[in-house]
This record gives structure tokens, sequence and C-alpha cells, in this order.
């Protein structure tokens, strides 16, 4: 406060005015000198600049490897000063949000190479966390696996099971049930006053299995694109605000985001039709009875044992002395 009294130039000397305001000298001086510009910390801020927009996952770590390979060498103090300058952070994981309770039951994963033929035949759920400017929330939310719909979503600062359940009960009064429904074995999915819902309606259970990350893959593919395509542009604060652009996303994900695999239209209108939809997780090692993996876009029914015999033998015929022969469940899927 005291500095902006002094104002060089004025008839009485800088020093006096110094003394009369009780302030040190060599503060007003060292405001007079100008920002030197250090040329190479401008090279590091542009470099981790666009480094950081084609991977924003990328922390001080990693950033200090990628400056190194350019032959720029800095440590991880001077990194992270540059990145706290910037504004930037990496995108690291979040809290683990499928912690298994070791008393609940776990049921199987019953969908290994099941085709998935029309709406509501299948669902799933899953959570996943949001970062807002100060702490987390969480989110839930349940999809037709056919229609890659969403069709019910929930917020929470907590990961109880409370408004898991919620959004099922939701779900279930706006869209009917489906004949499958499949979760992670995340402590709110295997609790009793979660599946006790489930039970009730008559509906089928089924949890991924530990370590299986493509179980339940159309959910995460959701989790993507929700957090790159509205959650990191938008950079919520407050759950209020989270709420409301969610609201937003998720109209414009159902009704308006063509999806590829879904032939470029939305999954409001293939769920309403039951046209041009489908789902299969593909069964890698094959299925109890041998049968090959089939895409997972494929809607179409697996081949038969003649068609398989067919196929390898084909590929048999086709390979080279030395050269490698294609495996058995290699062969096209029909579509």
């Amino acid at each position: 406060m005291r500095r902006a009294w002094i104002e060089p130039g004025e008839a009485v000397a800088v020093v006096q005015q110094c003394v009369l305001a009780g302030v040190s000298r060599a503060t007003i001086y060292a405001q007079q000198k100008p920002a030197v510009l250090d040329e190479s910390e401008l090279l590091h801020r542009r470099l981790i600049d666009e480094e950081y927009t084609r991977h924003p996952f990328y922390g001080s770590r990693r950033m200090v490897i990628f400056l190194g390979k350019g032959g720029h060498m800095v440590n991880r103090k001077r990194v992270q000063r540059l990145m706290r300058l910037m504004g930037l952070a990496g995108m690291a994981p979040g809290p683990n949000t499928s912690r298994r309770h070791p008393a609940h039951k776990v049921y199987p994963y019953l969908l290994r190479g099941v085709a998935v033929v029309r709406p509501n035949q299948v669902w799933s759920t899953d959570i996943t966390y949001i970062r807002l400017l100060r702490g987390f929330a969480y989110l839930v939310a349940v999809i037709d696996w056919y229609s890659r719909k969403v069709l019910g979503w929930r917020i929470s600062n907590s990961m109880d099971a409370v408004f898991c359940v919620d959004c099922l009960e939701d779900t279930l009064r706006t869209h009917g049930k489906p004949e499958i429904f499949n979760s992670d074995q995340g402590s709110q999915f295997t609790s009793e006053a979660f599946t006790d819902v489930l039970t009730r309606e008559g509906i089928v259970i089924s949890m991924d299995g530990r370590g299986r990350v493509f179980d339940n893959i159309f959910v995460e593919r959701l989790w993507r694109n929700v957090k790159h395509e509205d959650v990191y542009l938008k950079g919520y604060a407050t759950m209020g605000e989270l709420t409301v652009g969610l609201t937003e996303y998720f109209a414009f994900y159902n009704g308006e985001r063509p999806h590829q695999s879904l032939g470029n239209q939305t999954p409001e209108l293939v769920h309403r039709t039951a046209i041009g939809g489908g789902a299969m997780i593909v069964d890698k090692f094959g299925g109890a009875a041998g049968e090959p993996p089939v895409p997972l876009r494929s809607t179409g029914v697996p081949p038969t044992a003649e068609a398989r015999s067919t196929a390898t033998a084909q590929t048999k015929a086709k390979a080279k002395p030395g050269q490698r022969r294609s495996a058995a469940t290699e062969a096209q899927c029909p579509a």
C-alpha cells in the first residue's frame, strides 16, 4: 500500500519519499527494472503447452522426459514451476470407483459371445469420477447396449450406493426393464440395496470378471466421450454447473451426435426404431464350444461348425512354407 505513495520525478527525491513512507529503496528500484525475458524459459513453455495439448494426461515427470528427448535438459522442479504458471496439470486417475465388498455376493459374467439384437435386451452401468475445481463428483449412468443410449444418470459427492439405486429405479420407471443387467464388482452394485431391485423385477444379473476391462466396454467408451467432449473442455467448478452441463451433453449425445458404430445414426433413433444397432463382446479365446470371436459391432449369428471348418481349410490352403498360418479364430465373421 505504502509503495503506491512513491512517485519518482516529483519535487521530493525518491530517497526522501522512501524515508517519509517507511519503504525500502531497494523495493522501489526493483519495480523500475524491466523484466528480463529468459528465452529458454519461453521455449520450454511453448514446448510444454504444445505437448500438453496433444497429451493432456502428461504430468511433470513425463514432460521432463519429453523435453529431454528434444535436447532440453531440465529438472522436474523447473517443469513443475512452469506448469503451475501456465495452469496445467496432468489428468491423473482419480479414486478407485470399483472396490469390491468382501461380504457381498458376486454374480458371474453372462454376456461373452452373446449377440445383442434388440433394445432393452442388455443394460449396463458403471461409475466414474468428474474432477471439479475443488474435489470430485461421481457420475453413474445406465446405458442400453443395443442402441448405446444413455437411459439414466445421477451425480453425487460421495461413493455410497444410494444414488446408484436411485438412478436404477428411475431408469426402470422410465424405460421398462431389460432382460440382463450388467455391472462391475464395485460395492455399490453388489450391495443388497442394488441387487434386490434387480431381483424384484426379475432381471438376470451379470457382473464383469476381475481384470476384464472389455466386459463393460460400452460404458467405458461413454466415459471417454463424456470427459473429452464435455468435461475437460468446460472445466466445471460446482455440482450445479456439472448438472446443467451433463444434462445438455446427454441430450446431445442421445439425440444429435452421430455414432459410427450405429451407421452414423443417433442412439435415440436406433433405440426407438430397433434398427441399426447391436453389440457383442468378443470371446478372444473361444467360447465353451470353441466358437470363434465376433466383432463388437456384429449383430449376426455366430458361424456354424461347417462354416468354421471351411474357413480353417481355406486358411491352411493359403499358407506357404515358412509363413505364419492364421488361427482358425481369425476367420472373417459374417455381418
